[in-house]
């Protein structure tokens, strides 16, 4: 039973390859090495250092076979590892660029922007009358004589009630005798004015 999980598992890491796997999910993924000395797990940079130590304990006993041994294994997973940082860092320049390239897009679609306002505002300005009594005035609408409105006694302009003259309280000036005398223009007044003063 336990032969045949293993088995499993084992398949299904097979499937996947290992150009499918991104440079991040390769410096955080946990490996399964099986070195000179057993399986040793971990990251790669875990397994690096695991297998370094390895080679330093086997160099200090004097075993030069599995001291290159063990330094062969942490190359392997060095070049992993290092394969996959440059990975990540294309990754990341690449995206900066994009990031920079949209950037200067925004950039130039603001001042695209600021340009079209400013030549608006110009526009404006120069269609624009000094004087309000020479601005565009707007349509007047004659009413028609078949209007299809119906008079209503609200629409209609109340009538004004008649103005009265008040009377003035000066009193008028008194007028000369010489002045108020009326003139005569006909012949008869004329003659007979003189007898009368004989």
């Amino acid at each position: 039973m336990k032969s045949s999980r293993s088995r499993s598992r084992s398949k299904n890491s097979r499937n996947r390859s290992p150009n499918s796997n991104t440079g991040g999910s390769v410096v955080n993924r946990v490996f399964d090495s099986s070195g000179p000395e057993g399986k040793v797990r971990g990251t790669p940079q875990q397994i690096i250092d695991k297998y370094n130590q390895l080679a330093r304990d086997a160099q200090l006993s004097g075993d030069r076979v599995a001291t290159e041994n063990f330094q062969q294994h942490a190359e392997h997973y060095l070049r992993l590892l290092s394969e996959a940082q440059r990975e990540l860092d294309a990754r990341r320049e690449e995206q900066e660029r994009q990031n920079r390239e949209r950037q200067a897009e925004r950039d130039r679609q603001a001042e695209r922007d600021r340009e079209r306002d400013r030549e608006r505002a110009q526009r404006e300005e120069n269609e624009a009358p000094s004087d309000p009594g020479e601005a565009p005035q707007p349509d007047v609408v004659e009413p028609s004589d078949r209007s299809t409105l119906v008079d209503t006694p609200e629409s209609q302009p109340k009538p004004k009630p008649p103005r009265t003259r008040k009377p003035r309280n000066k009193p008028a000036p008194k007028a000369d005798a010489a002045e108020q005398a009326p003139v005569a223009d006909t012949a008869e007044d004329k003659g007979s004015a003189p007898e009368a003063a004989e």
